[in-house]
């Protein structure tokens, strides 16, 4: 039924009513968290020990304290947390592990599983 316009004086169309006295409201929709992983670091017997220090520092933003800490930790339990990204970001710090451990000719490997 197309809007007819209100008259002067005229009786207050039912539908204008409904508009101008009720409240505007937005459901308040509910914001999920991303899923988060966890980026792991697994020992091997060849990479040495130094490279996963400078690696945890430069990749990772870890200090060098707490790096020699977390690559100790890998060393003796056969795999540490590197740090918990969003998936994305977790996939992509996995592949520059790889990327870096290769280039140097080390068989370091890492990987992203839900934390």
């Amino acid at each position: 039924m197309p809007d007819e316009p209100r008259k002067p004086g005229g009786p207050i169309p039912r539908k204008d009513i409904e508009r101008e006295g009720g409240l505007a409201t937005e459901e308040k929709r509910e914001v999920k968290r991303p899923a988060r992983f966890k980026v792991i670091l697994f020992n091997d017997s060849y990479t040495p020990m130094e490279f996963v220090v400078a690696l945890l520092e430069q990749l990772f933003n870890k200090g060098p304290s707490e790096a020699t800490q977390l690559m100790l930790q890998i060393h003796r339990g056969g795999k540490g947390v590197a740090g918990v990204y969003v998936l994305e970001i977790a996939e992509s710090k996995v592949a520059a592990v790889h990327r870096m451990a290769e280039e140097r000719g080390f068989p370091l490997r890492a990987g992203a599983e839900p934390e």
